[in-house]
């Protein structure tokens, strides 16, 4: 099957429903205030509210303390907590909210590398960008990604457009993908165009892009 796609970066009502109608599984909230895409958390409740059940929903979070991420989670009942930042995963899974962790793509990068990370924590691999976090449109090292994906459950991320995405899953096998810059025409601002292109690219995926891993 093909990948799940996670859009990212929302902040209008519109650019949801649009992903949703084409076929993504999830969409993403940033509420770290450094983004360019950050979204306050009233006014992201307020989206939510008018998502479709079965959408996922998902809150990126940087560097905050676990009882905030997971207050603004209660909130707007969120489907998952996306940690961006140096953050242990720890404490929010004990609060019982499923968590994303982002791994910055870097030289070293192997599945022992990142074995410390709880087996229960969804892999996010992402451009390293200490400073922008995230968001940024650079292509990450496909070939350091896939024996990543290869050991556990992981989306990918980084750099991911309509022209590039289909040779990014076909190499790396994720069991998801997360794009964000790569369909907007400013920041948190989704073209309709680039969206539709998108998840063109990938029909008729289904057969060659299996998960390399089976998943729960």
């Amino acid at each position: 099957m093909r990948p799940l796609v996670k859009i990212c970066g929302v902040r209008r009502l519109e650019d949801a429903m649009l992903a949703a109608q084409l076929g993504a599984s999830a969409v993403g909230f940033v509420f770290w205030p450094g983004s360019p895409r950050f979204i306050d958390p009233f006014r992201a409740r307020r989206v939510v509210a008018s998502l479709p059940p079965l959408l996922a929903t998902v809150g990126v979070f940087v560097n905050d303390p676990a009882e905030r991420a997971t207050s603004i989670a209660r909130l707007l009942s969120l489907s998952a907590i996306q940690l961006h930042g140096d953050e242990d995963p720890e404490p929010v899974l004990r609060m019982g909210y499923r968590v994303i962790k982002a791994v910055a793509v870097t030289t070293g990068l192997t599945p022992e590398s990142i074995a410390g990370i709880p087996g229960g924590v969804t892999i996010l691999l992402d451009a390293h960008d200490p400073v922008r976090r995230g968001g940024t449109g650079q292509t990450v090292d496909w070939s350091a990604c896939a024996p990543i994906a290869a050991a556990r459950r992981t989306i990918l991320s980084g750099g991911l457009t309509p022209a590039n995405v289909r040779q990014a899953v076909e190499q790396v096998r994720p069991y998801a993908i997360d794009v964000s810059s790569g369909v907007e025409s400013a920041p948190g601002v989704k073209d309709p165009d680039k969206l539709k292109a998108l998840f063109h690219a990938l029909d008729g995926l289904d057969a060659a892009a299996a998960p390399a891993v089976a998943v729960p």
